[in-house]
């Protein structure tokens, strides 16, 4: 205990630039500390989203009593979000208990909503069309997956649900029906997140506890030499790095705790929660609190073991020995099992991503980012040995031995941005396969909407809703069920798509022989349909509108033979009928409005907002693409940003901590060398040739370890893409820029007043 509190007044009486180092460990750490806390807490966050989704899902049975209550659910989506109704009909006997959130169930005409859908009603009355009734009160956050969820229960009488009303047993299943995000795609992101966040965050932290090394090492020595036992003096060094340690994660908790509370008012883009979601559990603050200072006391020891096995050559700035070169295997062992998968792609028989290959990996791209770094000062002074004994320039030859003397010094800049580089290269591989696992297969997105829920006008207007490319309707010939067998009849009927030839284009992947104003076969060699209507058969297809009536349309010879989307609506048809074949003003029944846009999922959300601007009671109907799974890739893209948000940030902050530290640990070298005669012209060179050479160094190997470990992940998720090519001149330009940044950072630590107090002897 003499010990520590030895550590603590000399940490609280050594001067100004000390207390700043400390601050500086302490700032720094809080960052890594608030970002470790809101990675641990994401999975926290989701599973609440999922806990109360599953806890209000009625429990029904086909069969009850004559008076038990019957439900009704319907999830249809509303703009780009799903909107869910739960139709009510209370009983006298059954189940007698309510939802989470809600105190009774509404009787015939009354309505429960949320928040969210109380705005909705006055932000536009035609919602109305879906909720017949009054609205009785609000739904409780205990009934909500998240804050601005479209949810009511409607109440109404047991006629109207005879049919497809279900009996109520009980609330609450075991799980969610919608999961906020799919097992296997969060184990993706946890991948990521992982990756982007925790491997930098460890090495920021690590950075952190090793601010000022050359001067804590030699006061540390002094200590030693005047008595101190190698124990004491270790202890003493825990002291500051513990101190700072704890004091960094006690702060970072808090700036967490400020974020929660400002981000669960505010929200980020697809992802809502209660600030009670979010709330730092017990585990959480144990890893914190712990865990930080623990690393911070492994790092301290090893970086105090030189001054207490031999002070004397650390006072006197004996040359100290090179790094290791031990790390290298761990290099070498990611880049071993990275490169096998990558040769499972190269030979034709890509490795799957189950059992043992999902672990070993992860367990590769996290060795090699983690080799990466610990190998980095042994190339470092491997390169700065060798340019210094064959250059001929000062400038070269002063940078150069400076790193072979310290690598570590200048490693401690430039490991965050190289890791940052790493990351990024990772970052575009889980976009990638999950666009891939999450996204239709085609470039385009259809909508499929009732053509006789909508108004001559509201037709029109959906044709012109940014993003659209192309508007059609598919019409289905009529059926006569009072014939003795229906299900011939419904075996001759055929579906028309009423579009010209440029629409069509628009719509399929390739066509070939179409003419304008025909009526032609449509023909798709990949599949069946229409294959057994015979040549000359008649459809009958029936109208209202300006001119109600009907239209007989002969199924021809001429054929248009064309190549669809995996998930198109067009898939479906077996006739093209031009517009010009219906009269004027006709409206076909039984009959779909066909919308495409883009399939990014971005403008697929943009198209579902201007439909439910334009007729917000529709029934859109996503073909290929459920509203949920459009729901769930929004929350892993924002998860995904977030992570590379953070990433950045720590990225940055490792960088300004460690260049702020470097700039107060050179003053007395900078100024030596000044006093010398060098000019600052040369000084700020040497400065930047220190970092940039390094640097660039790491930022080579970070690219190419990236995309070898980016392929290896992608490989092993099976999908189309294996070689990220197009992403690489992105990563590059990321590396440039990551130069000037790291160049520019370097230039205050040769300035013009020179003070020779910085020189004086310990």
């Amino acid at each position: 205990m003499t010990e520590f509190l030895l550590g603590l007044r000399l940490l609280a009486g050594s001067g100004r630039g000390n207390r700043v180092r400390f601050l500086l460990m302490a700032v720094g750490g809080s960052i890594g500390v608030c970002c470790l806390a809101l990675v641990l807490t994401v999975p926290a966050i989701l599973e609440a989203h999922d806990g109360r989704a599953a806890a209000r899902q009625p429990v029904t049975a086909p069969k009850g009593t004559a008076d038990s209550t019957l439900v009704l659910l319907r999830s249809d989506a509303y703009g780009s979000h799903s909107f869910t109704r739960v139709f009510v009909a209370r009983g006298s006997g059954g189940a007698k208990t309510s939802p989470p959130g809600v105190g009774e169930l509404p009787g015939p005409g009354e309505l429960v909503v949320s928040p969210r859908v109380r705005e909705l009603l006055r932000e536009a009355p035609a919602v109305r069309g879906l909720l017949p009734g009054r609205d009785r009160g609000l739904i409780g956050p205990a009934g909500l997956a998240h804050p601005d969820e479209l949810y009511v229960y409607i109440g109404t009488t047991r006629d109207e649900l005879a049919r497809d009303g279900r009996h109520l047993k009980d609330f609450g299943y075991r799980y969610a029906p919608f999961p906020a995000v799919e097992p296997s795609t969060l184990t993706d992101v946890r991948f990521a997140l992982a990756t982007l966040v925790l491997l930098p965050l460890g090495i920021f932290l690590s950075v952190c506890a090793r601010l000022s090394a050359a001067g804590r090492t030699r006061r540390l020595a002094s200590l030693r030499l005047l008595g101190l036992s190698r124990k004491g003096t270790r202890r003493v060094n825990a002291a500051e790095t513990v101190a700072a340690a704890l004091a960094g994660a006690v702060l970072g908790l808090g700036e967490y705790w400020v974020l929660n509370q400002v981000m669960a008012r505010t929200g980020l883009p697809s992802l809502r929660w209660y600030p009670a979601d979010g709330e730092l559990s017990a585990t959480t603050v144990a890893v914190c609190l712990l865990g930080c200072p623990a690393l911070a006391w492994f790092v301290g020891r090893k970086s105090a073991r030189e001054a207490t096995a031999n002070p004397l050559a650390v006072r006197r700035t004996a040359v100290p020995r090179p790094p290791s070169k031990w790390y290298g295997f761990l290099l070498l062992a990611g880049l071993g099992i990275v490169c096998g998968y990558c040769l499972t792609g190269l030979i034709g028989r890509p490795a799957s991503s189950t059992g043992v290959n999902a672990l070993l990996v992860v367990a590769g791209v996290l060795l090699t980012g983690v080799g990466l770094v610990l190998t980095l000062p042994y190339l470092s002074h491997v390169l700065a040995r060798r340019l210094a004994g064959s250059t001929g320039s000062l400038t070269l030859n002063l940078a150069m031995r400076r790193n072979e003397a310290e690598p570590g010094s200048t490693m401690r800049v430039v490991t965050g941005l190289v890791l940052l580089v790493y990351a990024a290269s990772l970052a575009q591989g889980v976009l990638i396969q999950l666009a891939q696992v999450s996204r239709p297969s085609g470039p385009v997105q259809d909508y499929s909407l009732a053509l006789s829920r909508l108004t001559e006008g509201q037709q029109r207007e959906l044709g012109e809703v940014a993003g659209v490319r192309n508007a059609a309707v598919m019409m289905n010939s009529w059926v006569d069920l009072d014939t003795e067998r229906p299900e011939e009849a419904f075996a001759s009927s055929a579906t028309a798509l009423v579009a010209t030839c440029a629409q069509l284009e628009r719509m399929v992947s390739a066509s070939e022989g179409c003419v304008d104003g025909r009526v032609m076969r449509l023909v798709d060699p990949n599949s069946s349909l229409g294959s057994g209507l015979a040549t000359g058969t008649t459809f009958r297809f029936r109208h209202d509108g300006a001119k109600p009536g009907r239209t007989d349309v002969v199924l021809p010879a001429e054929r248009i033979v064309y190549t669809g989307y995996g998930a198109s609506a067009i898939g479906g048809a077996a006739l093209l009928v031009p517009p010009s074949a219906l009269p004027a003003g006709a409206r076909p029944d039984d009959a779909q409005l066909v919308l495409t846009s883009g399939s990014d999922p971005g403008e697929v959300r943009r198209v579902l907002d201007g439909i439910g601007a334009v007729a917000p009671i529709a029934d859109v109907e996503l073909v290929g693409l459920n509203i949920q799974g459009l729901e769930q890739i929004s929350v892993v893209e924002t998860l995904l940003v977030l992570g590379m948000i953070m990433g950045l940030l720590i990225g940055v902050a490792a960088f300004l901590v460690s260049v702020t530290d470097r700039a107060m640990e050179r003053r007395s070298q900078v100024t030596a060398v000044t006093l010398i005669g060098a000019r600052a012209r040369t000084m700020r060179a040497v400065q930047c040739v220190q970092v940039v050479l390094p640097l660039c160094l790491g930022l080579v190997l970070a690219i190419v370890t990236g995309k070898l470990a980016e392929s290896s992940y992608l490989i092993t998720g099976g999908g189309a893409v294996g070689w990220d090519i197009d992403g690489l001149p992105l990563l590059v330009l990321a590396a440039a820029g990551v130069v000037l940044v790291a160049a520019a950072g370097t230039l205050p630590l040769a300035g013009r007043r020179i003070d020779p107090e910085l020189i004086r002897r310990d």
